[in-house]
């Protein structure tokens, strides 16, 4: 039996504290709910890949904030679903290298020559218990994470640096506050 090392680039997009979920549905059979990701192509960065395969299942332009990291997973291929499979009963190895996105709207179309029927923004906790697969929910949550460490960086509310605040010449000297710790 062979083993296939196969590279794959996913997107967790983020857009007003929602996250973008696909439904996948093929031939009727109950797939699930994931994140956008796919095979990269010759040539391809891991960031090109992403952001194209982020556009073609969900019609979503997204831009990339940072990268989360990378999942893995293994799986017996069955011809009868993965056409592209050349043997029924291969072994698969995935790795997924995933990036925080944002883009500018809801706005977004499922990819139907991919098998996704639906596609949408949810809330974490919505996206949460959709998600079929547990490493899915995972980099979800820490994508969540650093968006919300990076929307309070922009908004100045913590900078990493120490705040020094201005007190009346009266009173006493001027003093330095530790900023909120960000967790």
């Amino acid at each position: 039996m062979n083993n296939k090392n196969i590279v794959s680039c996913g997107g967790v997009v983020i857009y007003r504290n929602k996250v973008l979920v696909l439904y996948k549905n093929q031939n009727g059979r109950y797939m699930g709910w994931v994140m956008p990701k796919g095979n990269l192509e010759p040539n391809e960065t891991f960031k090109q890949a992403a952001l194209r395969e982020v556009n073609e299942e969900s019609g979503v332009s997204a831009r990339i904030m940072k990268y989360l990291g990378k999942t893995q997973y293994s799986f017996k291929a069955q011809a009868q679903f993965h056409g592209k499979c050349d043997n029924d009963g291969e072994i698969i190895s995935k790795t997924v290298h995933w990036y925080l996105m944002t883009t500018n709207s809801f706005h977004c179309k499922p990819q139907a020559e991919e098998f996704f029927a639906d596609v949408g923004f949810y809330k974490q906790h919505e996206a949460y218990h959709l998600l079929k697969f547990h490493d899915e929910k995972q980099i979800m949550r820490r994508a969540f994470t650093e968006y919300e460490r990076e929307s309070r960086r922009k908004k100045g509310g913590s900078s990493g640096k120490a705040a020094i605040r201005r007190q009346p010449a009266s009173a006493s000297p001027a003093y330095v506050t530790k900023p909120d710790t960000v967790s």
